[in-house]
């Protein structure tokens, strides 16, 4: 048995694969570790309770959280960004930290974890852009994925 945790976004975010078959993602928010599978969503301290779940032959590479992961971290006003921000500001009225993805963008984005109702019901948002949320029914900006997700879970037992 070979699990190994694909990198999706840097220090943040994997995709855990066992011989192949995806069996859940891992995440990182604060120093914690959150792995979604089939059988739920659960919570490690740290990389040794990881290893405790998955055995010892889990490829880690580039899952170690160091100081200058978290300090490489984008963010504005407190909340994370999806890239390196331009033109970043905050909207006093609708408590948004905007931001641009480039220098010359007319196109501004909302900085951290959002939930957006549509039609479909609720959907989670990292950095969605601001007319969307001038658009729809919105709750955030939330400062981690954890936060985001309870309140998802709180809006769609609602």
């Amino acid at each position: 048995m070979t699990v190994k945790a694909k990198e999706v976004l840097d220090g943040k975010f994997w995709i855990v694969e066992d011989e192949g078959v995806r069996v859940g993602t891992l995440s990182v928010a604060e120093d914690k570790f959150m792995f979604s599978g089939s059988d739920g969503t659960r919570f490690y301290d740290n990389e040794n309770q990881l290893k405790k779940r998955f055995g010892k032959d889990m490829l880690w590479a580039k899952l170690n959280i160091t100081e200058t992961n978290v300090k490489d971290n984008l963010e504005i006003h407190g909340f994370p960004t999806s890239t390196r921000p331009f033109n970043s500001m905050y909207d006093v009225k609708r408590k948004l930290p905007l931001f641009t993805k480039s220098e010359k963008s007319k196109s501004l984005y909302c900085a951290g974890y959002y939930i957006i109702h549509f039609d479909k019901g609720w959907v989670k948002s990292f950095c969605p852009k601001l007319i969307t949320v001038e658009r729809y029914e919105t709750r955030g900006p939330f400062k981690t994925e954890i936060e985001m997700r309870q309140e998802l879970s709180r809006a769609n037992t609602k």
